[in-house]
């Protein structure tokens, strides 16, 4: 899928989390809702980090077309490492190793390890470069174009400063779901790790499928292309998602917000 898609289904993943957290009797404080969709959003568009031309690898400058570069490289070469005779060639890393389940629980942890490890700046750095990708991925025709990347970076910057002076105050969701002495933040992980799931999914219902169960291996591949049946797959950016996907997505978010905050 494109960018905007994915940034809306990751949003809308994370405000379903919300609802089912809500209706388990552990509703989420709002600005943990708020902040939880907002890097989900950005999350989602992460696993594309190993395509040139990506909203990510062009978010940051020359920072991220050089991550692109090597996350690349270290996709293409975990692939011919693992593969097995089934597994077709390949002349990149784009839809591997970013792409699976096991990518998606390392970042996610890295995210939380960070968090708690470097305190609030590390919080400010999770927040800003989540903040850039999600204002990337839901406003992507109004972000497009080098000219806009300074504007794009003041906003993310100005609003992970001040989502974090809010998240700090007492019952403000700091340390929502981990509650003991040295836990704040560790939740900011989880919507890193449904972002980049999500995306897996969305990617798994195009044409070319996802491999988001490696390393586990299916048949005689280990990099299987996970999708549903070849007929009701679409390629990305076709119809389908514009005139289909996106508008469930928005819906589905709008009923899990307003759930998760007991509207309905």
């Amino acid at each position: 899928m494109m960018g905007p898609a994915h940034s809306l289904s990751g949003a809308a993943a994370w405000l379903g989390v919300g609802a089912a957290a809500a209706a388990a009797g552990h509703p989420m404080p709002w600005p943990v809702l708020l902040v939880g969709a907002l890097i989900c959003a950005g999350a989602a568009l992460a696993p594309d980090l190993d395509h040139k031309a990506a909203t990510i690898s062009r978010s940051f400058g020359p920072v991220s077309r050089w991550l692109c570069e090597i996350v690349d490289k270290l996709s293409y070469a975990v692939y011919k490492a693992t593969k097995k005779p089934a597994d077709p060639r390949r002349s990149g890393g784009h839809r591997t190793l970013t792409h699976t389940w096991l990518w998606a629980v390392l970042i996610g942890a890295l995210c939380s390890v960070t968090a708690i490890a470097v305190d609030r700046w590390g919080v400010l750095v999770i927040l800003f470069v989540h903040m850039v990708l999600a204002i990337e991925g839901l406003l992507w025709r109004a972000a497009r174009g080098s000219s806009s990347d300074v504007l794009v970076w003041l906003l993310a910057a100005t609003s992970a400063w001040i989502l974090a002076d809010i998240l700090d105050r007492p019952g403000h969701g700091s340390d929502w779901l981990f509650t003991a002495p040295g836990q704040e933040y560790l939740w900011l992980g989880l919507p890193v790790v449904l972002g980049a799931l999500v995306h897996d999914l969305g990617d798994a219902l195009t044409v070319s499928g996802c491999p988001v169960l490696w390393p586990i291996p299916v048949g005689r591949k280990r990099w299987y292309p996970v999708g549903p049946p070849k007929g009701m797959r679409f390629r990305a950016g076709s119809w389908v998602e514009l005139k289909v996907l996106m508008p469930v997505f928005m819906v589905l978010g709008g009923v899990g917000g307003a759930a998760a905050l007991n509207v309905i």
